[in-house]
């Protein structure tokens, strides 16, 4: 275990939970801040924190932004209760958990997360599909880590570093993800990226943010898997 650490976006890479995790995010932040009716804040790939901040801004609440941890402990607690509908409504994305299996099986492969999630909604969504066991969650990098998600590359590496001595470079990371802050996120934070066509871009604007490998989706295994590996 040593060639590659390989980091995986969640939202729409691994998974589709988009419904439900907005529903949790609302009902989370309608706790939070007591507005009825908030004005909500859009853009694919953000992080976790920078989607609090951003909605806070929106509506003339950043007087609040200390207030992150609760506003987490909320989205916890809607996590929870919405279990099985989590496991009703969302899915595995195409070839998502054979990508996982061949990556997790692989010597040459330490395999983790790099996600906008906060810790523990990236344990919700994996854990809802049986996916947690296939990845090292305790070394990635996530959403309440950093409001910038580029920062997340560097910790996520760091993580790693302190758990098991290995040492990666911005050659042998490896980034996959499916939108443009995804394909920033690597080029700033020092990986390669490896961009899939399964969330809201398609294959030509993620190329256009500088994506050099872009795949349809995670179906084909090996073509993901030499992808990874080149």
């Amino acid at each position: 275990m040593g060639e590659r650490l390989v980091l995986w976006d969640i939202d729409k890479t691994l998974v589709d939970v988009e419904s439900v995790g907005g529903s949790v995010f609302s009902a989370a932040f309608t706790a939070f801040s007591g507005l009825d009716d908030y004005v909500p804040s859009r853009g694919p790939g953000r992080t976790e924190w920078q989607w609090f901040l951003d909605t806070l801004a929106v509506n003339n609440l950043t007087h609040l932004a200390e207030g992150f941890p609760r506003f987490l402990r909320l989205q916890d607690v809607e996590f929870r209760r919405r279990a099985t509908e989590l496991r009703a409504r969302g899915r595995v994305l195409p070839g998502a958990r054979e990508a996982l299996e061949r990556c997790a099986a692989s010597p040459d492969v330490l395999s983790s997360l790099l996600t906008g999630n906060a810790v523990g909604n990236a344990h919700h969504k994996l854990q809802a599909f049986g996916l947690e066991s296939l990845v090292e969650t305790r070394l990635g990098g996530y959403g309440d880590d950093h409001w910038n998600r580029s920062e997340l590359v560097g910790i996520a590496r760091r993580r790693v570093h302190e758990a098991t001595g290995l040492e990666f470079t911005p050659a042998t990371t490896v980034l996959v993800g499916d939108t443009p802050n995804d394909v920033r996120a690597a080029l700033e934070g020092g990986a390669r990226v490896v961009a899939v066509a399964t969330g809201y871009c398609d294959a030509d604007t993620l190329r256009a943010a500088g994506a050099t490998t872009v795949l349809d989706d995670l179906s084909d295994t090996e073509a993901v898997m030499e992808a990874l590996l080149a």
